[in-house]
């Protein structure tokens, strides 16, 4: 069995240019699967809400459930770097994002949390590296803020978007964040914070040129109800089975042929 994914693996893919394939994964059984597959990380997300729990957005998702879905993957992983999703206001001061982020860490099995958000969480970015918590920073389209955003809409198009993400990028690298997942944001935008910072970038619906790319598991797999993401792949459309659907997508991911301009924005 090959060795265990660390920051320090990523940090040498990104350094080497070889691409980093990650999927969400929420439950034991999908996650052999995916380690099977050769994937790199596994995101254990609150997007749960949505394909697992039935919601129409992530805000209902409670610390229980992720630390719940954390332990199922927990336990059947031994390979992947494991990451996961601090649901909706549970990191919204320091003190709370110190104990959530414990939480995660020791009940739920995490390697890393993840966050969303540029300005705001900085403090708490600090804070948790600090304790010895690596983070994940979370910027573009922000689910747990579709409200505010008006609805699941590409950020950036404008140059003062651009400008923002590209300085909270920058900055949370600063404070301390290990990784970054650029959600639904253009293209070229995409390309050029991954060249501003040294830390990896994980796209999804961000374009071919971050360090790595991310899929909910369903989506990949064609099985999400209603319409799905146009920057999502049905992997199991061309495969014979589930793991042969899984060992494409990291294929494609490794290859650089996913995503391509039909699962990009511009």
């Amino acid at each position: 069995m090959s060795a265990a994914v660390t920051l320090t693996t990523l940090q040498r893919f990104k350094q080497q240019g070889e691409k980093i394939a990650c999927v969400t994964s929420y439950d034991a059984s999908f996650t052999c699967l995916l380690e099977q597959a050769g994937v790199d990380i596994l995101l254990v997300g609150d997007s749960l809400g949505m394909v697992v729990q039935g919601h129409d957005s992530t805000l209902p998702v409670t610390m229980a459930d992720m630390i719940y879905h954390s332990a199922c993957v927990a336990r059947a992983g031994n390979r992947a770097l494991r990451i996961v999703d601090m649901p909706f206001m549970s990191y919204a001061g320091v003190a709370q994002a110190l104990s959530n982020a414990g939480r995660l860490m020791r009940r739920g099995g995490a390697h890393m949390v993840k966050l969303e958000g540029g300005e705001t969480v900085l403090e708490s970015v600090r804070a948790l590296v600090s304790h010895g918590i690596p983070v994940c920073a979370h910027l573009g389209l922000t689910p747990q803020s579709v409200h505010q955003l008006g609805g699941y809409r590409v950020q950036g198009r404008d140059q003062a978007g651009a400008s923002r993400l590209l300085d909270d990028a920058r900055r949370l690298e600063d404070a301390g964040a290990a990784a970054l997942v650029l959600e639904c944001v253009p293209v070229a935008l995409a390309e050029q914070i991954s060249a501003a910072v040294s830390m990896p970038t994980i796209g999804i619906g961000a374009g071919p040129h971050c360090d790595g790319q991310v899929l909910v598991l369903y989506d990949l797999l064609g099985i999400t109800p209603g319409k799905r993401p146009a920057f999502s792949h049905n992997f199991l459309d061309d495969a014979a089975d589930i793991p042969g659907a899984l060992r494409a997508y990291v294929k494609a991911v490794k290859a650089g042929s996913f995503p391509d301009a039909a699962h990009s924005f511009a």
